[in-house]
């Protein structure tokens, strides 16, 4: 009867610890989540019952396409505290002065198995790192061991076929198709030697270091170079697992890695990781036997020494698997002021094609969601598409350059830096020799009479319907550079002297 008695207690006391509304997508309270509506108790289910239609819709919906590759992983949140002061070598302020603090999330992952694929398998350990910065999101992509199997982008998708499934098997990673591979690529030599020593399977995601893998360039305010290689350091010890401690965890359990993260954070035992860099100037790469900026190599530490840069701390567990690990996106081009690509041509490549498998995945505007937006607001001209929730204050400017809108500019202090070749150098500029009128001038002087006449009635009706004069005046300034007559005709047509042009665009130039 006691007993009888608890149970109830725990049922009412259930009740109320529970007691919230069901509600649809738009809001509408939900009358019964048990029973569809049918025609009698026992006939057929009625197209009309909205609310089971939503809800096995929804279901329809729950997932998204995999990532093709670091598909199962685990994440949670932390802070970034800077060691030192660096601005003397990049201009990105998190790394700017000693204490500064950058939140950020992170996400581990195994790369080649799909998403419930044990975290006992051989591969290499994805470390991805988001920093929010106050110039924007940065992102510090990389793996677990510091060097990777090819160096040119464009042999990737083949090589993650040789590991995938056979297409006619369905069998994955087998060494028949994995060395049928390698055995014409033989950069991976480094690669494979770190994969299939004991490194190829960190213990935990908690004991294993990171590397960022390529090289980078930091950018300082002088527009000053220097290539960079980025180490994490566990603070916990690195530890691996032989294959037959491997084998014995993965009979029992296929997501130890992702729960030793998650129960450690959640106990308080905040794990830790020390970011260290290496720095080159490029007038260092010619004395080196290797090319610095092959991804297959490392950088001797007797060549270019570790300096800290700071200790990432991970302290806060998602709330909702999907919404935060699965749905966070991750990209070597989700760079800040300061932080560029080196010319290494797997990341050129990986530039594009991370950016590329997120929009498949989630859509053109990923980048909005909780997890992956920016702390800083950002404002620019992209717009619409699915599921876009950007706060657009544009009114009728959704574009630029405009005289409407002068005050919503770009900053030429943030342009990137230039690199230099053996004839010439990179460049946001114009192009050379841009003669914007020259041919606009020959085109009016070729038309017959009847044909300017309808040229200067058509441009100055579509100018007549612009209120704002310095667009008006800039006009018929550049019809006037590609023909004295072609500029003086519309001026007329349109009222303006050539003293009110002058003042206007003497304004304009202020």
């Amino acid at each position: 009867m006691k007993h009888i008695t608890l149970f109830a207690a725990l049922a009412i006391s259930g009740q109320a610890l529970f007691a919230q509304t069901m509600r649809t997508n738009t809001g509408a309270i939900i009358g019964d989540n048990q029973n569809s509506k049918t025609i009698g108790n026992n006939g057929q289910v009625l197209l009309e019952d909205i609310h089971l239609i939503e809800k096995l819709a929804a279901f329809d919906r729950e997932r998204i396409p995999e990532r093709v590759v670091h598909a199962r992983g685990a994440g949670a949140y932390g802070e970034f505290v800077a060691a030192a002061d660096f601005s003397e070598v990049t201009k990105a302020k998190m790394f700017s002065a000693k204490g500064k603090k950058t939140p950020l999330f992170v996400r581990f992952s195994t790369v080649v198995h799909q998403s419930g694929s044990p975290e006992t398998y051989r591969d290499p350990r994805g470390f991805a790192v988001k920093f929010y910065t106050e110039e924007g999101n940065y992102d510090l992509v990389g793996n677990n061991l510091p060097v990777f199997f090819i160096r040119d982008a464009i042999k990737f998708p083949d090589m993650v076929h040789a590991f995938k499934p056979s297409p006619l098997t369905n069998e994955a990673s087998h060494p028949r198709r994995v060395f049928d591979f390698f055995a014409n690529v033989p950069e991976a030599t480094h690669m494979l030697t770190w994969l299939f020593s004991d490194y190829g399977i960190p213990a935990n995601f908690r004991e294993m270091n990171g590397s960022g893998v390529h090289a980078f360039k930091w950018v300082n305010e002088q527009g000053e170079v220097t290539y960079v290689k980025y180490t994490w350091k566990s603070k916990q010890g690195e530890r691996n697992l032989e294959q037959a401690e491997a084998d014995k965890i993965q009979a029992t359990m296929t997501e130890h890695a992702t729960m030793d993260l998650f129960n450690n954070i959640k106990a308080g035992n905040f794990p830790k990781w020390d970011l260290y860099v290496q720095l080159l100037k490029a007038e260092q790469f010619g004395a080196l036997d290797f090319n610095p900026l092959d991804v297959t190599k490392v950088w001797p530490e007797a060549v270019a020494k570790l300096n800290l840069v700071g200790t990432m701390t991970l302290n806060k567990n998602v709330e909702n698997y999907f919404q935060e690990v699965e749905q966070s996106a991750f990209s070597p081009g989700t760079l800040v002021p300061g932080i560029e690509p080196s010319e290494d041509k797997l990341l050129q490549g990986r530039l594009f094609s991370y950016f590329d498998t997120q929009r498949y995945r989630m859509g053109g505007n990923f980048q909005q969601l909780p997890v992956n937006a920016p702390k800083v607001e950002s404002y620019n001209y992209n717009q619409n598409g699915v599921m876009s929730s950007k706060k657009q204050n544009f009114g009728d400017i959704n574009y630029q350059p405009s005289v409407n809108r002068p005050e919503v500019k770009d900053d030429s202090k943030f342009k990137y830096s230039v690199s230099k070749f053996k004839n010439t150098e990179t460049a946001q500029a114009k192009i050379s020799k841009p003669n914007d009128f020259q041919q606009a001038g020959e085109l009016y002087r070729s038309f017959s009479k009847k044909d300017q006449d309808n040229l200067i009635a058509n441009l100055s009706g579509a100018l007549k319907q612009v209120n704002n004069n310095t667009t008006v005046a800039k006009m018929i300034f550049y019809f006037y550079q590609a023909d004295r007559d072609y500029g003086m005709r519309l001026a007329k047509e349109l009222n303006l002297s050539r003293a009110e042009l002058e003042q206007v665009l003497s304004n304009t130039q202020k």
